[in-house]
């Protein structure tokens, strides 16, 4: 990929993400209209868009974003109102940018007729922002800390100090002072104390900086977004030295040492050296009998303290990302669960051979692998935030379009999960959330009539259990009906009409293919396709869903599921001469089963531990194991969905820290495996699925 391709793809990357934080904003505004920094943010974000897309030649989205910029605009300086049509039109410039963007990456055709529509909305908001424009001067609530003090002059102080780097981005800083000598009175002083030596000089570098002193009437934001597009290639500070409002008296003026030190003139470290040729406050202070040297002993170790938490601040904020794709991270995962199973090789072979220099080499090794595997691990690991952020907008058009009026709550944002288990969790928590508003939460009418407030709520919560984060979707609505429910499921033959079930098996009747309690098909729902779906994909993520409701009041449905798919922890076993891992967060213990006992069961399958009759499989006959079964065998017994079974295996090895790798082609149709992982002595070994085995 050459350099401009990286860039664009750069880009694309950025503006995603702007697209992301669109959209959240967007939908901050229209619950707090009055939010001026809400409105700002949307505003560069668009402006950003339009800004790098020109730069990278996306002239679709230029020209589409100047007049959604031009309205943002109005809407910052307050010329228009925050209504629901105004919300729901840049929320749809925001998808259709979304699709431009896509259509540049090979995606579908951009609707252009959508577009003219979607522009001629755009133009109407500005005809009636220019018939507000004579409006009464009190309608103005813009802060004067962050907006233009109602066109009073204002003098800026402004150093813009860019990288030496800052010409290969394209930009040219000669543009950006000619912008900024646009907007009033001016004075641009260059600094050329960086430069270097001929022979040291590199031309595509810049070694100058720039002190302009501007006297201007527009805003702090206007003259910050010159510089938008440059922000992380240099250092900028823009401060009010002067204002019509706060007239800075001759008594109120800063020291010169201050004003020195502000402007980076001359350092800390020089002003003090001059001032420390006077004599210090504590000590004329000490000398006068002011103060005795313990009260002063005390101040100046107060000061010191908050030197050290001043500069602990500091540090923090200076702390840097980095942006990495993906891809790169998967390989790197791979290349982690490669080591860690040379790892386990060497292990053994030290510990075979007894070389007591091998063995300990070997045990440093290990120790550096299981730092690198954690840390590893931890960069792959996202909050959940950033998946629970995208249904608001779900929330909110859906709920429109039903004629419904929900609220969202969200908690355990910060919760962390691996990247490619929330990739695919996306999907699932959609429907879920689909079928909370559709069949869960009642309209108005009937929530008033059953006592309810008229607004419903959905709480999307999040919280780590162990090694599995936990996922709840409560919503506060009619709940589920056992009866219709049952009826349903007899009518698709799902279960017979005597079969006796629990409330709890019943609701797990809801994930059966093809069942639906909906009454009529929609856009929405109705045709019984989905919750099965959700049920096998949170399945082939290791995890389990439960239902549970109460009819009248709602209906919580929880998902439990791994940290990571890369690795987990297992138990492993043998079968014959195979060896099998399964899951140790799901195992509770292992007991053994004689030949005696098994012929006792009476070929059940059934057996009583201490007072408890757990059923069990035995792998060895499932798996069509020929070879004669040892004398003991061994039930290990996992807790699945809340019910305790067991696994019939010949002997339980013990703990192990296991690698995931996928199966090829070849065994995709085996639904009782969901991997393999390879052993110290490079013997393979399947992984189990509990889920689909029972």
């Amino acid at each position: 990929m050459d350099e401009t391709q990286n860039f664009i793809e750069i880009y694309r990357q950025e503006a995603d993400e702007l697209l992301i934080e669109i959209e959240e904003t967007v939908l901050e505004i229209e619950e707090a209209p009055e939010d001026r920094e809400a409105i700002n943010r949307l505003f560069r974000a668009v402006h950003t868009i339009k800004g790098s897309g020109a730069m990278f030649g996306f002239d679709k989205i230029v020209d589409f974003t100047h007049t959604l910029e031009t309205v943002l605009d109005m809407l910052r300086d307050a010329l228009l109102p925050v209504t629901k049509d105004l919300i729901d039109l840049i929320l749809k410039c925001r998808d259709h940018i979304k699709s431009i963007l896509n259509h540049t990456a090979g995606g579908d055709e951009v609707d252009m007729d959508y577009e003219n529509s979607l522009v001629e909305s755009l133009n109407a908001f500005l005809g009636q922002a220019e018939k507000r424009e004579d409006r009464p001067a009190s309608a103005d609530t813009r802060k004067p800390e962050t907006e233009d003090l109602e066109k009073r002059e204002v003098t800026y102080r402004i150093r813009f100090k860019p990288e030496p780097n800052i010409f290969m981005t394209g930009t040219d800083p000669a543009l950006l002072l000619e912008e900024l000598k646009e907007y009033g009175d001016h004075e641009v002083i260059p600094q050329f104390k960086n430069i270097p030596f001929f022979d040291e000089l590199n031309p595509e570098e810049c070694y100058i900086f720039w002190d302009i002193i501007l006297t201007t009437s527009v805003s702090y934001n206007t003259i910050k977004d010159v510089f938008i597009f440059v922000e992380d290639n240099c250092e900028l500070s823009i401060e009010i030295i002067d204002n019509e409002v706060d007239y800075v008296y001759d008594d109120d003026l800063k020291r010169l040492g201050e004003i020195l030190v502000e402007r980076n003139d001359v350092s800390p470290d020089e002003i003090n050296s001059a001032l420390n040729e006077q004599k210090k406050l504590g000590e004329i202070l000490v000398d006068s009998n002011k103060v005795d040297s313990q009260t002063l002993v005390s101040a100046l170790a107060e000061q010191n303290q908050l030197k050290k938490v001043k500069e602990k601040r500091c540090e923090d904020k200076g702390a840097s990302s980095l942006r990495v794709a993906s891809d790169k991270l998967d390989v790197l995962v791979d290349l982690v669960g490669e080591l860690v199973t040379v790892q386990a090789r060497l292990t053994q072979l030290s510990s075979n051979l007894e070389h007591t220099d091998l063995i300990s080499i070997s045990e440093e090794v290990e120790r550096l692998t299981g730092e690198l595997r954690d840390n590893t691990m931890s960069i792959r690991m996202m909050p959940i935030g950033t998946t629970f952020s995208k249904f608001r907008r779900l929330v909110r058009d859906l709920s429109g379009q039903l004629g419904k009026n929900i609220d969202l709550i969200t908690e355990g944002a910060e919760t962390e999960l691996d990247k490619t288990v929330l990739d695919r969790l996306d999907d699932p928590l959609v429907h879920l959330i689909r079928n909370s508003i559709d069949h869960g939460i009642e309209s108005p009418e009937k929530r008033k009539k059953a006592g309810k407030p008229e607004k419903g709520t959905i709480k999307l919560s999040a919280g780590q259990k162990g090694a599995h984060v936990v996922i709840t979707i409560n919503d506060d609505g009619g709940g589920l009906d056992v009866d219709v429910i049952r009826e349903k499921a007899v009518q698709k033959d799902i279960i017979s009409k005597d079969a006796a079930l629990t409330d709890k098996e019943t609701f797990e009747l809801i994930f059966a293919p093809g069942f639906s309690t909906a009454g009529s098909i929609t856009n929405v729902s109705g045709r019984g396709v989905g919750m099965d779906v959700v049920k096998k994909t949170i399945e082939s993520l290791r995890g389990a869903i439960e239902v549970d409701s109460i009819k009248g009041e709602g209906t919580t449905i929880t998902l439990k599921l791994p940290l990571t798919l890369a690795i987990i922890n297992g138990l492993l076993v043998t079968i014959g001469d195979v060896f099998y891992v399964l899951p140790l967060a799901s195992v509770e213990e292992c007991v053994e089963l004689a030949n005696s006992k098994s012929e006792q069961a009476s070929g059940s399958n059934i057996l009583n531990v201490r007072g408890d009759i757990i059923p069990y499989i035995r792998l060895r006959d499932h798996f069509g194991v020929e070879e004669e079964k040892p004398d003991l065998e061994h039930i290990v017994i996992a807790d699945v969905h809340e019910k305790r079974i067991g696994f019939v295996v010949d002997n339980v090895i013990g703990g192990h820290q296991t690698v995931i790798k996928p199966l090829g082609p070849a065994f995709k149709h085996m639904k009782d495996i969901s991997g393999a992982t390879i052993l110290g002595n490079g013997t393979v070994a399947l992984i189990l699925d509990v889920n689909a085995l029972i």
